[in-house]
């Protein structure tokens, strides 16, 4: 398995699908997965802090496994299969419940979990973005460094269409 983390959510023109994006902590490789618009509104909510007034779907999950006193201690992106995302959220006594991609993101957001994504799915459907101006090993996770990292993931999927991720 290979550690990933959340770059963004963008919706790709012109054909208005939204999407969230994973960079591996050690390469460079990005894994673009195509989600619902909810999703993608639950993953950029959590990513910016927004805490609603109510518990949403995902935060009801969260409050849900904390009371029954359990923990999720990952996400896990473990296949692809013709374009669809399977993924994994594992809890802290072992146990693993089956989840779409987007759901488990969203969750792992919320309670601020390792996310994992299994290497025959980051070999599948894995992109090299390689254009790395200037940024440098120590700025990685800095607000530019990621901003930048967005700009160039931008102006990649200017170019790209999700049946280039097909075999």
């Amino acid at each position: 398995m290979i550690e990933v983390q959340i770059v963004g959510v963008r919706v790709e023109m012109p054909s208005n699908q939204p999407l969230v994006l994973l960079k591996e902590l050690l390469g460079e490789r990005h894994l673009p997965i195509w989600i619902g618009t909810p999703e993608a509104t639950a993953i950029a909510l959590a990513q910016q802090g927004v805490v609603p007034p109510r518990p949403l779907t995902h935060d009801l999950l969260c409050n849900i496994v904390t009371a029954l006193g359990r923990t999720v201690v990952a996400a896990n992106i473990t296949a692809v299969e013709d374009g669809v995302f399977y993924a994994q959220l594992v809890f802290d006594d072992g146990t693993q419940v089956s989840s779409r991609a987007s759901d488990a993101l969203a969750v792992a957001l919320r309670v601020d979990c390792t996310i994992w994504c299994a290497e025959a799915v980051m070999d599948e459907a894995g992109v090299r973005i390689t254009d790395h101006d200037d940024v440098e090993p120590e700025s990685i996770s800095s607000p530019e460094a990621d901003e930048r990292e967005l700009n160039r993931f931008r102006k990649f999927l200017n170019d790209v269409e999700p049946e280039d991720f097909e075999k």
